[in-house]
């Protein structure tokens, strides 16, 4: 089903004039793990992804990089064990290094990646009712925030609101059509989507000595809040209703 849809993506943006540029991972038989292999040698850095940063143009994936981030990354994939799968997560471990996609100075809204968009769409092996907040499997919005916080938007890139296919393996073959009709809907307006909002590095004291956590009057001002400040940053408060799978309206602020 991930197949179909991605199939999905790349009829209907190329029937919009869009170029687009399919990377298939498995295709590309691309190594998932970090080795010693991608480091330059010579180099004495201790830290791997230190190393890694300077040394990322001998990396084999170093051509297609530009390619796969030239425009809207659409990332699909199966959820797996609450993650992706492990050639994505090693497609994140390889190729978004210290250097090439961040700095200690370029994070969050100040991100390397800060004027490009990036969407998540995948598939479940469960229902939505077992994502819910009193579901067995637990909030969805808790499982995607590594994901969308804590790798694309560290980066920098606008974070889309994810596509969620619920369960297709055990839908009948109608929904399935129906859940591919609904992708392609969202397609043609994709662009001008609002993206997910996260807390801004501005809310931080971004020094060691206050270990970069949100000022004193920040927090001063979340309390008056009924939920938290994001799934992340909830401060012992309710977490805020699909902080990470819907976008605030076009009014203003989601909550």
């Amino acid at each position: 089903f991930n197949a179909a849809l991605r199939d999905a993506a790349v009829q209907e943006l190329s029937g919009q004039g869009f170029r687009v540029t399919v990377s298939d991972l498995y295709a590309m038989n691309f190594r998932a793990s970090a080795t010693q292999d991608d480091i330059i040698a010579g180099k004495e850095e201790v830290q791997l992804l230190c190393q890694r940063g300077v040394a990322f143009r001998s990396c084999e994936v170093g051509p297609v990089v530009g390619e796969m981030l030239d425009s809207l990354p659409h990332l699909p994939f199966p959820l797996y064990w609450f993650s992706v799968p492990a050639v994505l997560k090693g497609w994140f471990d390889r190729v978004l290094t210290q250097g090439f996609a961040f700095s200690l100075s370029k994070i969050y809204s100040k991100g390397v990646f800060k004027d490009k968009k990036v969407l998540l769409s995948f598939t479940t092996g469960a229902p939505e009712s077992m994502f819910q907040p009193d579901g067995i499997d637990g909030d969805i919005n808790v499982t995607l925030w590594p994901l969308q916080h804590g790798i694309l938007n560290f980066c920098g890139f606008q974070v889309l609101a994810p596509q969620i296919f619920w369960d297709p393996a055990h839908c009948p073959a109608a929904k399935r059509a129906q859940m591919l009709d609904g992708w392609r809907a969202r397609l043609g307006g994709l662009l001008t989507e609002r993206p997910l909002t996260f807390a801004p590095r501005e809310l931080f004291d971004l020094s060691f000595q206050a270990g970069f956590r949100l000022r004193p009057e920040v927090k001063e001002e979340q309390k008056a809040q009924p939920f938290g400040l994001s799934t992340g940053h909830h401060l012992g408060k309710p977490l805020p209703p699909d902080d990470q799978t819907r976008a605030p309206s076009a009014g203003g602020n989601k909550k």
